[in-house]
C-alpha cells in the first residue's frame, strides 16, 4: 500500500475511534432511562451477601468459644475474689465497743415538707418517739450526692457501688440498695415512709441485753417455712424485715449485701441479655434480689460467719417465743415489728410487744412489678399464708393444666367478671 493511501487509512480509523468513545451529550444522558442499580453493583452485593452467609456461623462459633474460654479462665479470678471477700466480711467490727447511733433515716420521692397527709402522719411519730435522735429523710434529688460523697475518693473510695447506683433505673431497687448504703456508712434506724413508731427506739433491746453486745437489730417478718418447697411462695416464706431495722455503721453484713446485689445485678444482665440500667423486673426478682429474701440471705451468710463456720438456718427464728441475740445480731419476735399480718402467729398492734406498724401504702411498685398471676386463679399471695386456700389453688391449677386449650379459653371467658 502506498505510503499516502495508508496515510489516510489510519486517518480515517482514528476519526472512527473518537467519534465511537466521545461523551453522550448532558440532556440525552438525561432523557435516557437509566437502571439505578447497575449490574456491577449488583454483582458484588450479591457476592458479599453470600459471603456472610457462609461466615456468619464461623463467627458465631468463635463468639461462643470465646465466652466459654472467658468464663473458664475467668472463673478461678471471681473465686480467688469470692474468698477475698469473705475473708473480708468475717473482719471483727471496728466500732464494736459504741451503741447504735441515734439517728433515724427514711428515704421517699420528696422532703418533708411535701409529704403527702399519711406519709406525713407516719413519719412525725419517729422525730415524736424519740426526740434525742437525728432525724433525717434523703429523697430522689439528693440521693445520688450522698452516694457519691460517701462512696467516693472522701468516704470508702468505691466508684464500682457509685456506678451500679447511678446505672439503676428501677426506683424499688435503688431505694432498697440506698438504705443498705446509708446503714453501711453511718448506721442508725432505718424505716419506711409508711412505717409507724409506735414505741420508742430505746425500747427495741430487751433490757437483760448490753446495749454495746447488740451491733444490729432485726426483726422476723414471714414465718412459714411449712411453704419451702412451694414454687411461687417458698422463696418468701421465710424472711426478717428490711422496711424497718437498725445497725451500727460498717457492719460487714451490709458490705456483703450490697455485694451479692452487684453480683446479682451484674448477673442478670448477663441472664437477660441486656445493660443494667435496661432490666425489667417481676415481684418474685424484687424480693429476692434485694428485698426481704435478699435481705435474710445475707443476715444468715454473715451469722455463719460470725459462728466459727457452724450453719446458721432459719430454724433458730421459726417460732421464736422471745428475742435471740446470735452472734451481735438481735432478733426480735414477729410480733415486734410486723404485728397485724394475719399470719406467721404475728399478734396485733395493741399489744406490748408491737413496735411499729406497718400500713403498706408506700408506693405502687408491686404493681409496676407484677406477681405470678394465674389467668383463672389470679395470685396464690391473696391466700395469705392459709394453708387451706393455698392447697386448693394449688389442686385447681394441677387440675387447669390437664385441661385443652379449647377447655381453658372457653373457662375463662365464662369466668365472671
Amino acid at each position: 500500500m502506498r505510503h499516502q493511501e495508508w496515510q489516510g487509512q489510519l486517518h480515517h480509523n482514528n476519526s472512527m475511534r473518537t467519534r465511537s468513545f466521545r461523551p453522550v451529550p448532558l440532556q440525552l444522558r438525561l432523557d435516557t432511562k437509566m437502571p439505578v442499580h447497575s449490574p456491577i453493583a449488583s454483582h458484588f452485593r450479591s457476592r458479599f451477601t453470600t459471603q456472610v452467609r457462609r461466615v456468619l456461623p464461623a463467627y458465631i462459633l468463635l463468639l461462643f468459644l470465646f465466652l466459654f474460654f472467658a468464663n473458664v479462665f475467668t472463673a478461678p479470678i471471681r473465686a480467688a475474689h469470692r474468698y477475698k471477700r469473705e475473708w473480708k466480711y468475717q473482719k471483727p467490727l471496728q466500732h464494736s465497743k459504741i451503741p447504735i447511733p441515734r439517728k433515724i433515716w427514711q428515704t421517699w420521692k420528696t422532703g418533708p415538707l411535701n409529704f403527702e397527709q399519711h406519709h406525713s402522719d407516719s413519719a412525725k411519730t419517729w422525730p415524736a418517739k424519740n426526740p434525742n435522735y437525728r432525724y433525717e429523710v434523703l429523697t430522689d434529688d439528693n440521693a445520688i450526692q450522698y452516694v457519691e460523697w460517701n462512696y467516693g475518693v472522701h468516704g470508702f473510695n468505691r466508684p464500682d457501688i457509685i456506678h451500679t447506683y447511678r446505672e439503676l433505673n428501677i426506683t424499688i431497687i435503688k431505694a432498697d440498695l440506698l438504705r443498705y448504703l446509708v446503714m453501711y456508712a453511718e448506721g442508725g434506724v432505718y424505716a419506711d415512709i409508711d412505717v409507724e413508731a409506735l414505741r420508742p427506739v430505746n425500747k427495741f433491746i430487751p433490757d437483760r441485753y448490753n446495749e454495746e453486745e447488740v451491733d444490729m437489730i432485726i426483726g422476723v417478718e414471714i414465718d412459714e417455712p411449712a411453704f419451702s418447697k412451694h414454687p411461687i411462695l417458698g422463696s418468701k416464706c421465710m424472711s426478717f424485715c428490711q422496711w424497718t431495722f437498725a445497725a451500727k455503721p460498717r457492719l460487714p453484713v451490709m458490705l456483703r449485701l450490697v455485694e451479692n446485689i452487684q453480683d446479682w445485678l451484674h448477673d442478670l444482665s448477663i441472664e437477660k441479655s441486656v445493660p443494667i440500667s435496661q432490666l425489667e423486673l417481676d415481684f418474685d426478682e424484687v424480693i429476692t434480689g434485694t428485698g426481704p429474701s435478699a435481705f435474710t440471705q445475707a443476715v444468715l451468710e454473715q451469722m455463719t460467719a460470725q459462728n466459727n463456720g457452724k450453719v446458721v438456718t432459719w430454724d433458730s427464728f421459726h417460732d421464736l417465743a422471745e428475742s435471740r441475740l446470735q452472734n451481735g445480731i438481735l432478733v426480735l419476735d414477729v410480733e415486734a415489728f410486723a404485728a397485724g399480718q394475719g399470719h406467721s402467729d404475728s399478734g396485733n398492734h395493741d399489744s406490748r410487744g408491737a413496735l411499729v406498724k406497718h400500713h403498706y401504702h408506700a408506693s405502687g411498685w408491686p404493681i409496676l412489678h407484677p406477681r405470678h398471676n394465674h389467668p383463672m386463679f389470679g395470685e396464690v399471695e391473696k391466700c395469705n399464708w392459709k394453708p387451706d386456700c393455698v392447697a386448693t389453688w394449688d389442686k385447681n391449677v394441677a387440675e387447669w393444666d390437664t385441661l385443652s386449650k379449647e377447655e381453658q379459653d372457653k373457662r375463662i371467658a365464662d369466668k365472671p367478671k
